[in-house]
């Protein structure tokens, strides 16, 4: 019964590898909208940064599905997920920063489009990967918070599309 059930593992892993990634990208994207909107959460610039990587992985995803024999995409998911991972883990510091920490924190202190529209892209992208009070607001928290979930899903995404495109299944 465990062995059958590891094989139906290996067989969804190997045929829809992409399409989970794009609806589980796309329904943690879905997700955070609705906890904005209907918990009145307020999503801050790094919030809505990771959003943007998971749109990412998802776009990657829908591309790769539709080029089966080409290996682009999933270095593109692996690039993204890292990228990610880097993004969540300075998330996870700031909210684990001390009163004092937080309070020297210079980044952003505006949402993302007006720090962006303000400084520019890459100065922009700079200020919110600074952080600010607002990023150290954990405001939801499910055994973790919505920073070290997306810290999860970026690691098994990397893990898994490493493996896909090593071409090697761990055997258990």
């Amino acid at each position: 019964m465990f062995y059958k059930f590891l094989n139906l593992i290996k067989t969804v892993y190997q045929k829809y590898f992409e399409i989970a990634c794009f609806f589980a990208s796309i329904f943690i994207i879905l997700l955070a909208l609705l906890m904005d909107y209907i918990l009145g959460l307020y999503a801050c610039p790094l919030c809505i940064l990771t959003r943007y990587v998971f749109l990412a992985i998802a776009l990657f995803s829908a591309l790769k599905f539709f080029l089966k024999f080409n290996r682009l995409p999933l270095w593109g998911i692996m690039t993204s997920s890292f990228i990610g991972c880097l993004i969540t883990l300075r998330h996870i510091y700031i909210q684990n920063l001390s009163v004092e920490g937080v309070s020297n924190l210079s980044g952003c202190g505006m949402p993302l489009s007006t720090t962006i529209e303000y400084y520019g892209l890459l100065n922009g992208l700079v200020m919110v990967l600074k952080g600010g009070p607002s990023c150290s607001e954990e405001n939801w928290r499910l055994v973790f918070n919505f920073a070290e979930w997306g810290l999860i899903f970026f690691i098994i995404f990397f893990s898994l599309s490493f493996i896909k495109i090593t071409n090697k299944w761990v055997y258990l």
